[in-house]
């Protein structure tokens, strides 16, 4: 993709474009290694329509040629989450969104910025380590119900 990438603010017109990458993401990252149980709570509870209702109004999007291809997600030194559409990826949209949240946590004077992500995503582990993130620990993800294992990642940060 050679258009233009932007980063900004979300606005409640992108609200629709937010639950689409959240619904794909589920599908091509999630659903395969969840439980039957797990996927049938997910489709029942709408959990990307919930939370984008909720913090969608936080989120920085990136956009391409007035498409949105991705989501950052953070609250104080936290990470919650990075989605970029599959019809996006590997376009430089997740490094692009990572270096603002990174440039705020750190603006905001946390000299450091954490996350999580699960054992089975190879992909996202390589990412974040790759911009410098280390593990920090293991833990059952209860989240799912499906028997994952969590992993916290930690940056330290420079000052912007």
């Amino acid at each position: 993709m050679t258009a233009y990438l932007q980063i900004r603010p979300s606005s409640p017109a992108d609200s629709a474009a937010l639950v689409a990458i959240l619904h794909d993401t589920f599908e091509s990252t999630w659903r395969p290694q969840l439980s039957p149980a797990a996927v049938a709570a997910y489709q029942q509870g709408n959990r990307p329509a919930a939370y984008v209702a909720e913090r969608g109004h936080l989120f920085h999007v990136a956009t391409r040629a007035g498409a949105v291809a991705g989501l950052v997600d953070w609250q104080d030194d936290f990470v919650n989450a990075l989605h970029v559409h599959s019809a996006h990826a590997r376009t430089g949209a997740g490094t692009a969104l990572m270096d603002l949240a990174e440039a705020e946590i750190a603006r905001a004077g946390f000299p450091a910025a954490r996350l999580e992500t699960d054992t089975f995503n190879a992909r996202s582990q390589a990412f974040y380590g790759a911009r410098g993130y280390i593990e920090k620990g293991r833990y059952p993800d209860l989240e799912w119900n499906s028997n994952l294992t969590t992993i916290l990642f930690e940056k330290v940060l420079g000052r912007a």
